[in-house]
């Protein structure tokens, strides 16, 4: 049975979250992405805790800006590092040492999850990243990769003024179309139900300003037409993550291309990818027993 609660962080923030599994387990944590909740992760919290799966702790918060969390209405309060600070607090009042034993993360979730990896290594077991761009490569691509640039010229839509208003109009009709533009509805894979819909109605009426604040506070979006991008170098030792790391990549996803995983071995030197044909970015959603499988197996090879 999934538990929900409150948790207040000494940082002032408090994370709604969705859990699994005996306390003082081995802690397992999910971390969802735009437009998305924790609830997307409710299979694999209940796989997760079963006994013969690990029998993990497994605990979803939802980000700061998304669901019943905190939403601050400052833009700087959206920093990535004050993010990953939410991560370490919420792990540190799991256990005493604050340690994450797998850290499993999707789209925006991966962004801190990255993030995670590189300012806390040590008290970081294993990572687990699904579709989401390692900063490297990620800023590498918005640079110089003209598909790439193309394909996220959705960022500076989000980061408009106005976005979270244009996004609620007629019950979220475009928030429906990141979706339906990679076959979520009956005519695709079938997962965007009239029940899962209304779960995602409950979340964005709660507000989506902090979600939008994301895109406005990045630096790593692709240039305006007629600007050059304003990408910061960051040094290499900013970018590597030393924990064994499982890159799970659904093929179809039409706003993170396949080159991104292009020299990512340069960062991640234990790193194994895994390819997964006919799915997209929406694949916990699509495949979440595939997910389930191909991170249980990877946890049993890196044990």
């Amino acid at each position: 049975m999934i538990e929900t609660f409150a948790r207040e962080l000494p940082n002032g923030i408090t994370l709604s979250c969705r859990a699994t599994g005996t306390p003082g387990r081995p802690l397992m944590v999910f971390l969802h992405g735009f437009p998305e909740a924790a609830f997307i992760w409710d299979e694999l919290l209940e796989y997760f805790a079963r006994p013969e799966n690990g029998g993990f702790r497994c605990l979803a918060p939802n980000l700061r800006g998304f669901e019943k969390s905190s939403s601050p209405t400052d833009v700087a309060a959206y920093r990535p590092h004050l993010l990953v600070q939410d991560i370490a607090e919420l792990a540190a009042s799991e256990n005493v040492p604050g340690r994450i034993d797998v850290l499993v993360a999707h789209d925006w979730g991966g962004a801190f999850g990255w993030g995670y990896a590189n300012q806390h290594a040590g008290r970081l077991g294993k990572l687990v990243i699904i579709n989401s761009p390692h900063p490297g490569t990620f800023a590498r691509d918005l640079l110089n990769n003209p598909a790439q640039q193309a394909a996220s010229a959705y960022m500076n839509f989000l980061a408009r003024p106005d976005a979270e208003a244009l996004l609620s109009e007629d019950d979220f009709r475009r928030m429906w179309t990141f979706f339906n533009r990679m076959k979520a509805g009956p005519d695709g894979y079938g997962w965007l139900t009239e029940a899962v819909k209304d779960q995602y109605r409950e979340v964005w009426r709660a507000g989506l300003t902090g979600a939008c604040n994301l895109y406005r506070v990045t630096p790593l979006k692709p240039a305006m037409p007629g600007q050059t991008a304003q990408i910061p170098a960051l040094p290499k030792d900013r970018l590597t993550v030393a924990a064994p790391t499982l890159v799970l990549w659904a093929l179809d996803d039409a706003a993170l291309l396949p080159g991104l995983l292009d020299g990512l071995e340069d960062y991640v030197p234990q790193l194994e990818v895994r390819k997964v044909p006919g799915a997209t970015h929406w694949i916990v959603h699509e495949q979440p027993g595939l997910v389930a499988r191909e991170i249980k197996a990877f946890l049993d090879r890196a044990s």
